[in-house]
């Protein structure tokens, strides 16, 4: 009977509510003023006469202070310590006032007790209705919420992160929060927020009896690693997760429910990082004037970010990409007014324009991040691919040594050992040209920084496997055996700052990245980790479908990171250095040249060719499936009939899946 009651009560709009908060607020008015005549003459009375004018001067004065110190603007039902201490406040400045004029000052024919009796009333009936309404309304909301089949949810980490989540979701009728898990024996069996700590095996042993849902993880200052292990053990659970970022990214330290965010790769694959070398770091960039091309990529951003916060003398930012150089420019004047950015629109295969900028600023330090790196894009344009990577790497190197910078860090990638692409090839030609500079005798100090995949760059896996997985599958995979190495942005800029800073001419540096990872087991548990199910022969009722589509052109297996095997050590743990040959600068030179008129040509074959001439180690895919070469040959009717010639006819050579997009 009384939940029906509220039922009705918790559908009305609120400024409905508030009017109706403010007639029971005057209806306690009434109550106390006719309790206190009644308790002073210890009788009950009906009120007559001058009785009404103390009840004018209870409401006349309480509603206003009530509405000025914000009582309306409370909800009920989560009235909590905060709204009492608001009680508290505005029924005592009602009672200074109500005791002057009834009890100091005095009104003929009311007794001066009844100043005194009406206030210790009110704040005793208002604190009453306010608590009557918290677990009156507020129980039966969290039932109305439960009976709607709304995510049920358990916090993971009953800490202060927990609680301020807790609290921010008890306003939010997205989720009903059922309990909180934490692993310190301290905690458990103790409640915070009115709800239950447990140990983490509760999961296990009465989620699925409970009808939990969703987990949300509350360990912002967890290391990587251990927070790697919880997800680990929540994978078989098939629970939804969610996690939040790290303190420091939290707005003001203070978690929101909009903070809440899906498990990332850096979650699962993450690792705790090494705390930086300060030399090495500070070497050649405090103080100094820095450029960086390809500023607006993934890694170029990053290490925007990372050499801002070094305090270098001038930063310039190269990128050809209007809106990227836009985008990173306009966040490094909000997070380092101070600093001097200057954004400069240009190519790195424009000479001219690359001198230009060398010769007004005379920058100490590049690093060289512009590239393609898209494999399957860059193999279907392999022209545009080696004048961006290759030529663009030469143009810049030659501006830099022509203007006597003192550094030049060259970024490259695992797919140029051994390359089996146009991306990889172009990438390991790159290094070569840097190393044949190297040998010539200049002011510039030239060497490369060599890794694998970063987690969260652009084309990345990870956001195109989940956005499958909301479509409800498949998730399409090339191979069921393709493995990567992984590393995350930051670590990655980091470690090649701090790589470059150890060069002595030539060198080609190494990251290290762990264990490579099987693809097909990282999209496995991102399906697990969204509480959904992998579609297989053991599991045919599964959610998520894993499809396997085969190898693109020029993708490998799996990728390395040294041609030979003579890595050395260097100062930081997680940074080799290698030493690969390379052939005189002179011979390079004349190469490069030869290349340049197979570039102008759109030869491709040719092109093919004078690679596995200049790269022992490159083993090109048997077809050539660059879309101009193979729309000439339509055109001139001497295309094979099995080979499409438009990325619409050929879906199967050129539909780039999300493991084919493996970023630098």
């Amino acid at each position: 009977m009384i939940d029906r009651m509220a039922q009705p009560m918790l559908a009305l709009p609120r400024p409905v509510k508030r009017v109706l908060a403010l007639l029971v607020d005057a209806g306690l008015c009434v109550l106390c003023v006719w309790l206190a005549f009644s308790l002073r003459y210890e009788r009950w009375i009906e009120l007559t006469g001058v009785h009404w004018l103390a009840v004018a001067g209870a409401i006349m004065l309480a509603l206003p202070l009530f509405v000025v110190s914000g009582l309306y603007r409370a909800i009920f039902r989560y009235a909590g310590s905060a709204a009492l201490m608001a009680v508290v406040h505005a029924c005592s400045l009602f009672s200074v006032g109500y005791v002057l004029i009834f009890t100091a000052f005095g009104v003929e024919g009311i007794p001066r007790t009844v100043g005194l009796l009406v206030p210790a009333l009110l704040l005793f009936t208002v604190g009453a209705s306010r608590l009557v309404a918290r677990y009156w309304l507020g129980g039966l909301y969290t039932q109305v919420l439960r009976g709607k089949a709304l995510p049920q949810v358990v916090i993971y980490g009953a800490g202060e992160a927990g609680r301020q989540l807790a609290a921010a979701l008890a306003h939010s009728p997205e989720m009903v929060v059922r309990r909180f898990v934490d692993d310190s024996v301290q905690l458990q069996g103790s409640t915070l927020n009115e709800l239950p700590i447990d140990p983490p095996s509760w999961l296990e042993a009465h989620a699925a009896a409970e009808g939990i849902t969703d987990v949300l993880l509350a360990l912002p200052s967890v290391s990587y690693g251990r927070r790697a292990q919880i997800l680990n053990e929540l994978l078989s659970l098939h629970l939804r997760v969610r996690t939040l970022p790290g303190m420091a990214d939290l707005a003001q330290g203070r978690v929101q429910v909009k903070d809440l965010m899906e498990v990332d790769i850096e979650d699962l694959l993450g690792r705790d990082p090494v705390a930086p070398v300060d030399d090495l770091l500070n070497r050649h960039v405090r103080g100094k004037v820095v450029l960086v091309t390809g500023a607006g990529g993934s890694i170029g951003s990053e290490l925007c970010r990372q050499i801002a916060q070094l305090r270098p003398s001038v930063l310039l930012l190269v990128e050809w990409s209007e809106y990227a150089l836009y985008a990173i420019h306009r966040e490094l004047e909000q997070e380092a007014p101070a600093l001097s950015v200057v954004p400069l629109l240009a190519s790195v295969c424009d000479g001219a324009r690359m001198r230009q900028i060398m010769s007004v600023w005379r920058p100490n330090t590049i690093y060289h991040a512009a590239a393609y790196k898209h494999v399957p894009l860059v193999e279907h344009n392999p022209v545009e691919g080696l004048i961006n990577n290759t030529l663009g790497t030469l143009t810049a190197a030659l501006a830099a040594r022509d203007n006597g910078v003192g550094q030049f860090v060259l970024v490259s990638t695992d797919k140029a050992v051994r390359p089996t692409n146009i991306m990889g090839a172009s990438k390991r030609l790159a290094e070569m040209t840097l190393q044949g500079l190297a040998q010539q005798k200049s002011r510039t100090c030239f060497s490369m920084v060599r890794f694998g995949n970063v987690l969260g760059s652009s084309g990345s896996v990870v956001p195109l496997f989940r956005q499958q997985i909301e479509a409800g599958g498949p998730i399409t995979l090339t191979h069921e055996d393709i493995t990567r190495y992984f590393m995350t942005i930051p670590e990655a800029a980091q470690l090649v700052i701090q790589a470059g800073a150890m060069a002595e001419g030539g060198d080609v540096f190494v990251l290290e990245m762990g264990s490579p990872v099987r693809i097909i087991d990282l999209a496995r548990r991102l399906v697990e980790l969204s509480g959904r199910t992998v579609r297989d022969a053991r599991n045919p009722e599964g959610d998520i479908e894993l499809l396997i589509t085969g190898l693109r052109p020029g993708e490998k297996l799996y990728e390395e990171l040294l041609i030979g095997d003579n890595a050395m050590p260097t100062a930081h743990p997680r940074v080799m250095k290698a030493h690969e040959a390379c052939p005189p600068w002179a011979e390079l030179a004349t190469q490069i040249d030869e290349l340049r008129t197979l570039l102008a040509r759109n030869d491709v074959p040719g092109l093919k060719r004078k690679l596995q001439q200049l790269l022992g180690g490159y083993r090109p895919h048997a077809e050539v499936v660059d879309w101009v070469h193979l729309e000439r040959e339509r055109q001139s009717g001497t295309l094979p009939e099995h080979v499409a010639s438009t990325p619409s006819a050929a879906a199967p050579v050129a539909t780039v899946s999300p493991s084919a997009l493996a970023p630098i």
